[in-house]
């Protein structure tokens, strides 16, 4: 019976070794479960916490009010969301070249179609959904799980801002408020797409920089490695948070110039440990015949050699996502961020605003901050350790 489970690991690639070893642990496994949390209120957001019935029966027809105000933003997230389920699902997977194109193409469709077809609702006023609750209009209705949306202020419900956790029964607000008399636990939940979409976008922008030109120097070594290493060291002396405080004094707050700037930063790490990983390569007998066969340069880099050394470089990203989050949130923090969007750090900068200390306002954004820098160090930490043969052989995990 271990015949077959020994040949099974045998066939193995080194990356996908190193993933199974790394997620075997229970730090690993908690890091891993708390950025899916994330990941899942992040896509469903709008169908978790809303002011607009997710369902509703009126005079016997069924209606679905959430759909008919949905974002571009948000059918572009569906989409790409399972778009990657349904790869993942499927023998796509097998081919990554074939996947990234599928997935290209369907978000992009996806891109076009909503940036032609959906008119977005502004100035949605959401006190007409609770009043025709109360008229009762429909006749019966399935509300989220959070009944308010993160722009409802509960102006015409004359709300007091900053009511802790459960102070008024008839709202119940099981974070309590923020400072125009949102719901906090709502704001969070929505507040999760900043903080992923900036770590997973920004991070992706750096590691494929840093792919391209790591490899290039690892490859070619000599004058390109020289030329390349001072560009590295030209990049890694900018200061980060200064060049984003600069950037948006001068052309505004936007998601997407942070995502470009902490991409276009970060970039340094990466190229550094894909260098060492094709400088170790390039001399490897597999290496060798692919140049004596004739393959071109893209193969040779891309199709034979990353996939042997793209484990380390899962280090690099896991912690440059944590970074990418935390220089987010300092930003919002600073009150820098973006204006009409939650952010975790603009909820945190709301708790020391007013003369009172706000306890929730700093407990559960800072909370969710703090864990999910925390889950990503856990779970850098367990693929270094998984990499590592030494530390490998210390915690038991190659015998």
């Amino acid at each position: 019976m271990s015949k077959p489970n020994n040949l099974k690991k045998s066939r193995e690639t080194f990356t996908r070794r190193i993933l199974r070893q790394s997620f075997s642990g229970t730090g690993a496994k908690i890091g891993l479960a708390w950025v899916g949390l994330l990941l899942i209120l992040a896509v469903f957001a709008p169908f978790i916490a809303n002011s607009m019935p997710l369902l509703a029966s009126k005079n016997g027809s069924l209606t679905l009010p959430v759909l008919q105000y949905l974002t571009r933003e948000d059918i572009i997230v569906l989409v790409a969301f399972f778009t990657l389920v349904g790869l993942w699902l499927s023998p796509l997977r097998e081919s990554l070249k074939t996947a990234l194109l599928v997935f290209l193409i369907l978000l992009a469709g996806a891109t076009i179609v909503s940036q032609q077809w959906v008119v977005e609702k502004q100035n949605i006023v959401y006190e007409e959904f609770r009043e025709q609750i109360t008229a009762g209009e429909y006749d019966w209705v399935v509300m989220p799980l959070v009944p308010y949306a993160p722009r409802d202020y509960l102006r015409d419900a004359r709300r007091m801002p900053l009511q802790p956790p459960l102070a008024d029964r008839q709202y119940r607000h099981w974070m309590g408020t923020e400072e125009n008399g949102g719901d906090v636990l709502s704001r969070m939940i929505h507040a999760s797409r900043i903080a992923l979409g900036i770590g997973f976008l920004a991070t992706g922008i750096a590691m494929l920089i840093g792919v391209i030109l790591g490899g290039l120097m690892g490859y070619f070594s000599g004058i390109v490695d020289i030329l390349g290493m001072r560009l590295v060291e030209i990049f890694e002396s900018i200061p980060t948070l200064f060049l984003l405080l600069t950037f948006v004094a001068f052309f505004g707050r936007s998601i997407y110039i942070m995502m470009i700037i902490i991409g276009l930063t970060s970039w340094s790490g990466y190229a550094r440990y894909i260098r060492a990983e094709f400088l170790r390569l390039r001399k490897q007998d597999f290496v060798q015949a692919t140049i004596a066969s004739g393959l071109p340069l893209r193969s040779i880099l891309f199709r034979h050699m990353l996939p042997n050394g793209v484990a380390p470089l899962l280090v690099g990203v896991s912690f440059g996502v944590a970074s990418a989050i935390l220089a987010e949130a300092t930003l919002s923090f600073l009150g820098l961020g973006l204006v009409d969007s939650p952010s975790w750090g603009q909820m945190l900068n709301q708790a020391v605003q007013s003369s009172v200390f706000n306890w929730w306002m700093a407990v559960f954004p800072g909370g969710a901050i703090f864990m999910t820098v925390f889950a990503y160090n856990l779970m850098g930490e367990a693929l270094r350790d998984a990499i590592d043969p030494q530390l490998a052989k210390k915690a038991g995990v190659i015998t």
